[in-house]
């Protein structure tokens, strides 16, 4: 059986031909058909909801918000009408929690499995094939899957029942977003201090304050390239739906809050298609200092 696969865009078309280059058989959707000829051009089949209910068992969403993939799902004449018993979406796109477990209940009414399974990793980690796959749903539709995790990913786990992927997603974006904000913060003082930020980051790298981030974000930020790999819109919108996930729960947070509207400034500034290592621009406006290489002597 094929697979379909809706949502081609930074990380939805890496993974697509990924899965492609490994011998499974897809049919395409996404709004944009450039991106859908280039996935036709590398041996795909271009889907329509009707076509991927009837000829696909699985079908993969990788799609902005929860929004799109109860659109996508559950519109008039959507994928949900076309769909077999027995099939299964596994939905990777970043969303509420509460989204995805209400997708879980409307298909399992229907005798379709759903999975939640968002990702991390950014654009380089789909391109290479090395992205982390946190899943919620059913252990069978887990293990169905699985195949198709081994080809996109270094790593899947299912973390629980339905919805909780999402949260360790949310929970990933937490940790990740603040820690690009306190490296940009402690970056910038480094700067306006007077010291080669290239220097002091060699001297820190190795100790306590040493990290993924780190090493991925402050070279980039040195370089003054923004080109996304996680865009500053993506995470904008995770930040938000934490946000809105945690007032719900009643659980306070403070840094995340603050960290929401940083972003919000962001997004004002024009600033939501460059990669989140542009977080520094907030803290560097506010000190008038640009954190960059040295020139060479």
């Amino acid at each position: 059986m094929k697979a379909g696969f809706i949502g081609l865009g930074i990380m939805g078309r890496p993974m697509a031909k990924n899965m492609l280059k490994a011998g499974i058989e897809l049919l395409v959707m996404d709004l944009d058909p450039d991106a859908v000829s280039c996935l036709v051009a590398e041996g795909a089949g271009e889907g329509t909801y009707e076509r991927i209910g009837q000829e696909c068992e699985t079908v993969f969403l990788i799609v902005p918000s929860g929004e799109n993939t109860k659109e996508i799902l559950f519109g008039e004449d959507a994928l949900a009408s076309t769909l077999k018993k027995g099939s299964i979406v596994c939905d990777m796109s970043s969303v509420m929690p509460a989204e995805s477990r209400e997708c879980y209940r409307r298909l399992r009414q229907l005798g379709v499995g759903y999975v939640d399974a968002p990702v991390s990793g950014g654009e380089p980690g789909a391109k290479d094939g090395t992205l982390a796959v946190m899943a919620g749903g059913d252990r069978e539709d887990f293990e169905r899957l699985k195949k198709y995790f081994d080809i996109i990913g270094s790593s899947a786990l299912l973390v629980g029942e339905s919805g909780s992927g999402s949260i360790a997603k949310l929970t990933n974006q937490i940790i990740v977003n603040n820690t690009i904000a306190v490296v940009s913060e402690a970056f910038v003082f480094a700067a306006k201090a007077g010291a080669d930020p290239e220097k002091v980051y060699e001297a820190i790298r190795g100790g306590l304050a040493g990290s993924t981030v780190l090493d991925e974000k402050l070279p980039m930020i040195m370089e003054r390239n923004f080109r996304p790999g996680g865009p500053i819109r993506i995470n904008h919108k995770d930040i938000k739906n934490v946000v809105n996930t945690a007032h719900a729960l009643d659980v306070p947070i403070p840094y995340t809050a603050q960290l929401y509207e940083i972003l919000q400034t962001l997004k004002i500034h024009g600033h939501m298609e460059e990669d989140h290592g542009g977080i520094v621009q907030y803290f560097e406006e506010l000190a008038k200092v640009k954190v960059e290489r040295y020139a060479a002597d």
